[in-house]
C-alpha cells in the first residue's frame, strides 16, 4: 500500500472512532426498536427518514463545507450523533413512539459528518493513495465490526438486556466525545470558492459527462445498501432471539472482511479493478442463495461470510472511481463539495428506493422467503452499477498498459553515444 501522510492517518483514526461508536450502539437500534414494538414498518420508515434527511443533508450543509469551516461540520455531525444515542438512552421503550424523528435526527448527523469526511479525505489523499485509505477504511472498521458489537452483545445479554442497551449507549457517548477532542488536531482546511446549488444537477443534464453514467453506478451501490445496512443484522436477532449471537455474527464477518481488506487494498491496483469489481458484484450476489434453503443462523453465517469476502472487491474501485473522477482536473477539484452532494444524492436515491421495494413487499407478507426474494431482488443491482462503471476501469486499465508498453521501449532504447 502506498504510504499515507500524517493528516490522512488522523482522519482514518477519526473516522475509525466513529465508526466503533455507531458499531457498539447502531447494531443494536434496530434490534432495540423490533423488542419494542415488533414492527418491520416501524424500523423501515425509521430508516426511511434517516435516508432522506441524510441526503439532505448532505445538499443543505454543502455550503457551509464550501464557503466555512468544514471541520465544524464533522465535529458538530459527531456531536448529534451522541445526541441521538443519548435520546434513545432516555426515552427508553418510548424510542418507538419517536421513531421517524430519531431517525430524522441520525440522518443529519450522519450527513454532517460524512460530508466533511468525504471533503477532507479527498484534500489529503491522492489517485495513488485512495486504495490505500479505502484499504485501510475497511481494514478499521472490520476491526472495529469485530470487537464492538461482540462486546455490547455481550454486555446485554448478561445485563439483562435493558441495562445493558444503557450501558452500550452510554460508552458510544464517551467515544463521540473523545472523538470530537482528536479532530482539533486536523488541520482548518482553507475554504475555497462559492457554493453552487445546483452544480451536480448541471453536470447529468450536460450530454457528454462523465457523471451521467458514473451516477446510476452509484445509485445502483445505494440500493444494495437502502436494505442491507439494517435487515441483515435484524434478520439474524430474529432468528436467534440472542443479542449475544448477532454480535458473535458481527465479530466473524467483520474479521474475515478484515483479511480481505488488506489482502485486496494490497492485490486491487488500478489495472486491476474492471476484473476483480465484476468477481466482487457476482459473488456478493451469488451469496445469498443459501438463503433460499433455510434462513438460519447457520445459512445466514454463510452469507455474511462471503459478503465479506467479496465486498471489497466491489467497494474499494468503486470509491476510488469516483473520487478519482472528482480530481480528474482543477476545474472539477475546485468542485469537489459539489461533486461529493452529488454522490451522496445518488446514494440516498439508490437507498430510497431499495427501502422502498421493503416498504411494499413487507405489509404484503413478512416471511422468511419473502424477505429472500427481497435481499437477492436488490443484492444484484450493484451488478448493472458495474456495467455503468466499466467504461471508467476499462479506460484506467488501457493507460495503465500504454504506460507500461512505453516503460519497456524506453528501457530498450539504446543511450546515444556522442
Amino acid at each position: 500500500m502506498a504510504k499515507l501522510d500524517k493528516q490522512a492517518a488522523l482522519l482514518l483514526i477519526v473516522q475509525a472512532m466513529y465508526g466503533v461508536a455507531n458499531a457498539l450502539s447502531g447494531t443494536f437500534v434496530p434490534v432495540y426498536l423490533w423488542k419494542a414494538s415488533e414492527s418491520y414498518m416501524l424500523i423501515g420508515w425509521f430508516t426511511f427518514a434517516q435516508f432522506v434527511l441524510g441526503g439532505l443533508t448532505f445538499w443543505v450543509v454543502g455550503k457551509w463545507v464550501k464557503e466555512h469551516n468544514k471541520m465544524n461540520s464533522l465535529r458538530v455531525g459527531i456531536a448529534l450523533s451522541g445526541v441521538f444515542y443519548c435520546a434513545v438512552l432516555l426515552l427508553g421503550t418510548a424510542a418507538k413512539t419517536w421513531a421517524v424523528p430519531l431517525g430524522a435526527l441520525n440522518g443529519i448527523a450522519m450527513g454532517m459528518f460524512w460530508i466533511a469526511c468525504n471533503v477532507v479525505y479527498f484534500e489529503v489523499t491522492e489517485p495513488d493513495t485512495r486504495d490505500s485509505y479505502n484499504g485501510w477504511a475497511g481494514l478499521l472498521g472490520s476491526t472495529a465490526g469485530i470487537l464492538a458489537p461482540w462486546i455490547s452483545g455481550l454486555l446485554i445479554t448478561t445485563m439483562q438486556g435493558e441495562k445493558g442497551y444503557r450501558l452500550i449507549f452510554t460508552l458510544s457517548l464517551a467515544i463521540f466525545a473523545a472523538s470530537v477532542v482528536l479532530s482539533f488536531w486536523l488541520k482548518k482546511r482553507k475554504a475555497e470558492g462559492t457554493y453552487d446549488w445546483l452544480y451536480g444537477l448541471r453536470q447529468l443534464s450536460s450530454k457528454g459527462n462523465s457523471w451521467r453514467r458514473m451516477f446510476p453506478a452509484i445509485v445502483a451501490q445505494g440500493v444494495r445498501e437502502g436494505v442491507f445496512m439494517f435487515l441483515v443484522g435484524l434478520t439474524v436477532y430474529i432468528a436467534t432471539k440472542d443479542e449475544s449471537k448477532l454480535g458473535t455474527y458481527s465479530l466473524i464477518t467483520s474479521f474475515v472482511a478484515l483479511i480481505s481488506f488488506w489482502a485486496v487494498g494490497k492485490w486491487l491496483k488500478p489495472h486491476r479493478r474492471l476484473t476483480g469489481m465484476l468477481i466482487g458484484v457476482v459473488m456478493i450476489s451469488l451469496v445469498i442463495l443459501p438463503l433460499f434453503w433455510q434462513v438460519s443462523y447457520t445459512t445466514l453465517l454463510m452469507f455474511g461470510i462471503g459478503t465479506s469476502l467479496f465486498m471489497p472487491l466491489y467497494i474499494i474501485p468503486m470509491t476510488s472511481r469516483v473520487f478519482d473522477l472528482i480530481g480528474e482536473s482543477r476545474e472539477s477539484a475546485s468542485h469537489r463539495e459539489e461533486f461529493v452532494v452529488l454522490r451522496e444524492a445518488g446514494l440516498t436515491l439508490g437507498r430510497m428506493a431499495g427501502l422502498s421495494a421493503y416498504l411494499i413487499v413487507l405489509p404484503i407478507t413478512d416471511s422468511p422467503r419473502a424477505i429472500t426474494w427481497l435481499l437477492l431482488g436488490v443484492g444484484v443491482v450493484p451488478i448493472a452499477g458495474w456495467w455503468f462503471i466499466r467504461p471508467f476501469l476499462q479506460e484506467q486499465h488501457s493507460d495503465v498498459r500504454e504506460g507500461n508498453r512505453r516503460s519497456r521501449i524506453k528501457g530498450k532504447a539504446k543511450p546515444k553515444t556522442s
